[in-house]
């Protein structure tokens, strides 16, 4: 500080000038001095803590890294100068209304309630330059094309489609007053717009975006966010955005239903999703050989859906504006959130391309094909309301849970499921919860277990046990003594997927529709043969054993603890021998 200004602190806290000038270093005779000329005892109490209220902020708001303490300083000492400048207005002839709002509000008399969700031209100028100026290259792509009638977008694991759309959606709905629809596998997946919306008009507004199933705008515009339910999609108009359309259930009779939603000629359309498989019903849609089917030859029209003629974008000949972006264009323009060379040794060749290279998968050879899968995805926010609340403090009460885990090799991820076991024998399993963990050493690994055991009735854990999974063991088993463990080979590899097969070909799980991330674990699942050609074992495709489908091998974990018998079982395991 400036020592001429704690030199006058120093005097308005009662310091004499000879103990003044001691603390700072200065001659008497300069204090003195000082002081005459800046009448330090003419300044009257306002004055003298005004001084003060501002050092101490502006030297808080300097400092490089603050602490929380710091900014709920900040926030006070602000509340302080506005008080302070109220007590000058009334000093300066102002009234009592000046020194507290409250009085103004009274004699102003019953204030008209503001309207819900309204935001003013600023407000949205606002939005709307925040919104631009944080898009990549090719969501400007996204954005120019955003007044074309139908959008479809071919796209690479989190590279921000949803969350670019959420933004995109609300401007449209603030500027324009339409309808705007979120259409995904589930509801709890489409809640993930709204979480979008609300978080940016915090962050930018300060203000908060109201609404639980639907939100409502002051200027009649309502975002409505769906589950892939036919019968609760209909009824509704406006602007829709089917998210993760290729892992969908009934792709064909949805989107007949998403397609009534903007019949007329001002709505607008966009799908996007990550590619699953070519057996897909969304596949010749993507394609167009759809519109082909029952058309003379002259009739037929064909396009080009490569990545080579699509990566730009381009308005295709059945007036479809197709793109594709992977992973490699995202980082090209633009988006510097990935590690490329960490992901190509995280993922295996085939996940790669898949996942974020944009290229179908061809399931024919997997054990668990996605036409398999598909029926498996329910609409957990609805279909699970009476037992299961996923944000409580125990989210299944005082259910028993299971819970698989696959740790983490080096350059892999681990994965967690907890399952809910069947609630009479023969009954349907569901996967309650699932993660996956990166860069965690087994510490932190059978952390994260035990905070599983915290919130849930855990009545068994299955581990594998081969390589890392050793040390994660040793931790569970101090808090879960009765831990089971799994030391792969090929015969407990081949129990593990029978016993999986079996629960999945009988429809006997279920799953929320919106994770995706399931399917594609299970599809990496394929039979091959040992090193020495003389036993069958189950592989995804990597390097290590256990591969890339972390997810799989941990929800088959979980299953272990059901027994393999009955007529189920018999007949999965021919199902498998035919296979």
């Amino acid at each position: 500080m400036d020592t001429r200004r704690q030199a006058k602190f120093l005097y308005w806290m009662g310091w004499r000038v000879c103990d003044i000038a001691e603390a700072t270093g200065e001659k008497e005779k300069t204090i003195h001095s000082w002081k005459a000329r800046d009448e330090w005892d003419r300044a009257d109490n306002v004055e003298r803590i005004g001084g003060a209220l501002e050092a101490r902020l502006v030297m808080l708001i300097m400092k490089p890294e603050k602490s929380g303490g710091d900014y709920k300083e900040i926030d006070l000492l602000h509340r302080q100068l506005e008080r302070q400048a109220r007590i000058q207005r009334y000093q300066g002839g102002g009234t009592e209304a000046d020194l507290n709002p409250e009085i103004a509000k009274r004699n102003a008399g019953p204030k008209k309630p503001a309207k819900r969700n309204d935001f003013t031209e600023e407000d949205i100028e606002r939005l709307t330059s925040a919104f631009l100026d944080g898009c990549f290259d090719y969501q400007r792509d996204w954005h120019k094309a955003g007044n074309l009638r139908t959008r479809a977008i071919l796209k690479s694991r989190q590279i921000g489609a949803t969350y670019y759309f959420a933004r995109e959606a609300l401007i449209d709905a603030l500027t324009t007053g339409r309808n705007q629809i979120f259409l995904s596998a589930s509801k709890s997946q489409a809640f993930l717009f709204r979480g979008y919306m609300q978080a940016f008009v915090r962050e930018v507004l300060d203000k908060d975006l109201r609404g639980s199933d639907s939100i409502v705008l002051a200027n009649g515009a309502e975002l409505f966010f769906l589950g892939t339910n036919a019968r609760t999609a209909q009824g509704y108009h406006g602007n829709f955005y089917f998210d993760e359309f290729f892992w969908t259930h009934g792709f064909d009779e949805l989107n007949k239903v998403a397609s009534g939603m903007a019949m007329h000629k001002k709505w607008r359309k966009t799908y996007f999703s990550t590619p699953s498989s070519m057996a897909h019903q969304a596949y010749t849609w993507w394609t167009g050989e759809r519109r082909n089917r029952g058309k003379p030859k002259d009739k037929r029209v064909s396009f080009d859906v490569s990545h080579g003629a699509l990566a730009a974008g381009r308005a295709c000949e059945d007036r479809v504006w197709r793109q594709i972006v992977t992973i490699m264009d995202a980082a090209r323009r633009g988006c510097d959130l990935f590690d490329l060379e960490e992901l190509r040794e995280e993922y295996s060749p085939d996940a790669f391309a898949n996942l974020l290279m944009c290229e179908f998968v061809d399931d024919s050879a997997s054990v668990f094909p996605l036409e398999m899968l598909q029926p498996l995805g329910v609409d957990s926010f609805d279909a699970w309301a009476s037992d299961y609340k996923p944000f409580a403090l125990r989210p299944f009460g005082d259910r028993p849970v299971w819970v698989g885990y696959d740790p983490a090799e080096t350059g892999d991820s681990a994965a967690l499921v907890v399952l809910a076991p069947p609630a009479v024998p023969g009954g349907k399993f569901r996967v309650l919860e699932r993660h996956q963990f990166k860069g965690q050493d087994f510490a932190a690994q059978a952390a994260a277990i035990q905070k599983i055991t915290q919130r849930y009735w855990v009545t068994y854990i299955g581990i594998d046990t081969t390589g890392m999974g050793t040390g994660v063991a040793q931790i569970v088993r101090t808090f879960f003594p009765n831990l089971v463990t799994f030391s792969y080979s090929p015969e407990v590899k081949s129990r593990l997927v029978l016993k999986a097969f079996d629960v999945i070909s009988n429809g006997r799980i279920e799953w929320d529709a919106g994770w995706t991330d399931i399917p594609q674990s299970l599809m990496a699942i394929k039979k091959t043969m040992t090193a020495s050609g003389r036993q069958m074992t189950y592989t995804a495709g990597r390097k290590e054993e256990t591969g890339h489908a972390d997810i799989a091998w941990a929800l088959f974990h979980a299953l272990q603890n059901e027994p393999l018998e009955g007529p189920h079982a018999r007949s999965s395991s021919s199902k498998m021998e035919m296979w």
